[in-house]
């Protein structure tokens, strides 16, 4: 092969070496240009749905665990356990995550030791909510306020009568249930 065509080989195929590394350095820098796009520069940011994973423990099942409980006990308080390692047969835990936009991930675990096929142990790696401070924390977004009354006064079901109607449905005589032409229905109890 003559010397010139394998310079022109090796320039080639440095060539080709320097657009390959630019094209892959552009494309972690347009990374941060189509996040920055698909936000409006930060003015508008997109909706992230709530992520909730794992067992939700809350203090009032860890104080219901008792030392020399059973193990099908332990789970009919706590449920399954999320991690339940064959290396680590004494052991399972109860890992927790929360992630809701704009606010730090909740993380908790709690693990539950075994003597054979009773409980010993249960530890917390922090306080946990109560039930009432958990379900609260998931009602952040919805709106407070009394709750609407869930029964009419007899002023309303009044007004919402329609016009020309005077007797009350609560009053009106049940039409008895026939079932329709033609059917038959096999008998409720064995003969």
């Amino acid at each position: 092969m003559p010397p010139i065509a394998s310079f022109h080989r090796h320039r080639v195929a440095a060539a080709a070496l320097g657009l390959a590394v630019l094209g892959l350095a552009g494309c972690s820098s347009m990374d941060g240009l189509s996040q920055r796009l698909s936000t409006l520069g930060g003015v508008i940011t997109p909706y992230r749905i709530d992520i909730l994973q794992g067992n939700v423990v809350v203090r009032e099942q860890v104080e219901a665990l008792q030392p020399g409980m059973s193990r099908q006990q332990v789970q009919a308080i706590l449920g399954t356990p999320l991690v339940a390692s064959i290396f680590h047969a004494d052991r399972w835990d109860y890992v927790f995550t929360y992630q809701r936009q704009g606010q730090p991930v909740q993380r908790r675990v709690v693990t539950v030791w075994f003597d054979g096929d009773r409980m010993a142990r249960a530890q917390a790696d922090g306080e946990l909510p109560t039930e009432r401070e958990f379900v609260a924390a998931l009602q952040v977004r919805r709106p407070t306020g009394e709750a609407p009354p869930l029964q009419a006064s007899d002023d309303q079901l009044k007004a919402a009568q329609p016009a020309g109607s005077t007797a009350r449905a609560a009053d009106a005589p049940a039409a008895p249930a026939t079932p329709p032409a033609g059917a038959s229905y096999p008998p409720l109890e064995a003969r």
